[in-house]
């Protein structure tokens, strides 16, 4: 089923354009062929659970009414909410699309729970501003061109430039669930991403 009105823009499910599905299956596997010699000692120097996430500034903005509002992005000033982190490979690419549209269309689960959702990938800010006009995606996207941020998280990759991923960071700033996708054919869905909010505002 199509969705109609706010969300018309976002490709229905199974609506794929083939080149950049098969484009973006092809980046997934080379990375995990391609593994760096540094990425075992860049995962094991990623956050844990239950220990402080290290605090990032990235450019990003927000696409609000008919305005992209640009601004940096403190992780330190978004203490007091919770925040689900959710890495990206590429703007406009078939996974990320329907991911991002995913998240974007429940917004109102996330809010319900005071929590923001930011989307980081290595694309600049300009592109961020195509993507979420082309889609009416109403989530902050954050550019991470050097991947500086990706490297911290243990999510960094060749080929894709970084890994799919999802960090759920408590209104504390400690890390409290997270997921890192082996092969980013799939992503973590809203219900899930809403059930972790759900448990952690419980524990």
């Amino acid at each position: 089923m199509v969705v109609q009105g706010r969300w018309a823009r976002c490709p229905a499910a199974g609506r794929v354009r083939r080149g950049t599905a098969v484009q973006e299956i092809m980046y997934v596997l080379l990375a995990d062929l391609r593994l760096p010699s540094g990425l075992d000692t860049q995962m094991a120097s990623a956050p844990h659970i239950g220990t402080l996430v290290p605090d990032f500034t990235l450019p990003g903005g927000v696409l609000t009414g008919d305005r992209f509002e640009r601004r940096d992005y403190a992780l330190s000033l978004q203490r007091g909410r919770p925040l689900v982190l959710a890495f990206y490979p590429g703007d406009d690419t078939s996974v990320c699309t329907k991911q991002l549209c995913s998240y974007s269309s429940g917004l109102e689960q996330f809010q319900d729970q005071d929590a923001e959702v930011w989307g980081i990938s290595p694309q600049d800010v300009d592109s961020h501003e195509r993507f979420a006009r082309k889609y009416d995606l109403r989530m902050p996207l954050l550019a991470d061109t050097d991947r500086r941020v990706a490297r911290a998280f243990g999510v960094a990759a060749p080929g894709i430039g970084l890994r799919r991923a999802v960090f759920l960071i408590g209104s504390d700033g400690t890390l409290r669930w997270k997921h890192v996708a082996l092969l980013g054919a799939t992503f973590q869905s809203l219900d899930t991403l809403a059930r972790q909010l759900a448990d952690t505002a419980t524990a």
